[in-house]
């Protein structure tokens, strides 16, 4: 636990040598068993949760199966990408993936549109991520937040990911009995595994022990890398690309930006978002909505957790392979995911995010500065509101950044 207290510095960006910056051997040896551990978790908590919900949006819009595996290869197989391209270009654990909360959205919004209208909507939404990044809008916004009030905004997010694991405890009480024993164990004997990951390999070890799953038929084709044909609308560009740019700057890069500061690390965030529309605009004309900084698994990959600050970033590289080996087999995978229960996805989801609950809650409100603008950012990221099509990530942020320059000062 004393390695959750330490308070961030920031790290100096390393310049990247001429080259290819470290050698391979100087690559391995920043691999450990903590941020290969993180890693792990950071990638499979994409791979479960939100398969579900792209099934969902995939059957509402009438998509054939094999529309279907071409999104999913397309956002895990260049989400992976970007991740490792990010990590490796500036040493510091910028995590790829795809918007949770985009695939939510398109749950709600998909039966409204054909297949070539959609994919013309993601392309539509990933330009507009891109002009966001050239202009450098997003980064005067952020740094007009006090990091008080960004801790406490992600620390709300986060709070309730965490907070389903109770009523899966309810649930499934020997599973989730034995995963936290398992945690804890591991917090106070293990330096060198997560007690985050070895509670996830316990409690599906338990799940085989204790349920029968029964897995789907798998489908008969495999995953196809092929270019889509988009159509553009402007009944696409208001109401499914601009909602969907708004949910990836704010749920995704907000978030995974706002973690890294935490952490310590000064991010390129101009480079951030360029990237993230550049990858963007490849997988939508491969099928996926989107391919950009991801929030929450940048804060699992950026925290203590993850070993030494310096070498943090192979978190997001194993993060990554682990993406793109999903992206390449998911037709086979997905119908054992989709088996698992569902509080046991909470389980998981729960255990991989309260070391970044934890340090997130210590910078939020250990301080003076800022409190009730920390404390109106936590409760508004907690209560996950949406007006306008803008999430409560964003409403978060600008609410405890005008209480902080209005009302409180720094004492």
């Amino acid at each position: 636990m004393d390695n959750m207290n330490t308070a961030p510095t920031f790290q100096k960006m390393p310049t990247p040598e001429p080259g290819g910056g470290k050698g391979f051997r100087s690559l391995i040896a920043d691999v450990n068993g903590q941020n290969v551990s993180t890693g792990l978790i950071s990638a499979t908590l994409i791979m479960t949760s939100p398969i579900i919900m792209l099934f969902e949006a995939a059957a509402n819009s009438g998509m054939t199966i094999q529309q279907t595996i071409n999104w999913m290869f397309a956002v895990y197989f260049f989400g992976g990408l970007f991740g490792i391209y990010m990590a490796f270009r500036y040493r510091i654990p910028i995590t790829g993936g795809h918007s949770l909360t985009g695939v939510a959205f398109m749950t709600t919004l998909s039966s409204q549109f054909t297949y070539s209208e959609i994919i013309g909507g993601f392309l539509m939404s990933a330009f507009i991520i891109l002009l966001v990044g050239i202009s450098g809008i997003f980064s005067k916004i952020i740094r007009w937040v006090p990091k008080e009030v960004i801790s406490a905004m992600m620390a709300g997010l986060v709070a309730s990911y965490v907070v389903r694991m109770v009523p899966a405890f309810q649930e499934m009480p020997l599973v989730g009995g034995v995963a936290l024993i398992s945690f804890l164990l591991f917090l106070k004997y293990s330096r060198r595994i997560s007690p985050a990951l070895g509670a996830i390999v316990v409690a599906c070890f338990m799940v085989s022990l204790t349920q029968e799953i029964e897995v789907q038929g798998l489908p008969e084709s495999s995953f196809l890398l092929s270019w889509q044909t988009p159509e553009f609308t402007w009944m696409g560009l208001f109401t499914l690309a601009l909602p969907m740019a708004m949910l990836i700057l704010s749920n995704d890069a907000a978030v995974g930006i706002s973690a890294l500061q935490t952490s310590g690390y000064k991010p390129p965030i101009r480079s951030i978002l360029c990237t993230s529309g550049i990858f963007s605009i490849i997988t939508s004309f491969t099928g996926g909505q989107c391919a950009n900084i991801a929030g929450m698994m940048s804060g699992i990959c950026s925290s203590n957790e993850s070993g030494p600050r310096s070498k943090r970033y192979m978190a997001s590289v194993v993060s990554g392979l682990g993406m793109i080996l999903f992206g390449i087999f998911a037709w086979k995978i997905v119908p054992l995911i989709q088996s698992l229960p569902q509080a046991l996805i909470s389980l998981l989801a729960g255990f991989s995010l309260i070391g970044v609950l934890l340090s997130n809650l210590q910078t939020g409100f250990s301080g003076r500065n800022f409190p009730m603008s920390s404390l109106l950012a936590f409760l508004v990221a907690l209560s996950n509101i949406s007006f306008f099509h803008i999430s409560s990530v964003v409403w978060a942020l600008l609410l405890g950044a005008v209480v902080s320059k209005t009302i409180e000062k720094v004492e």
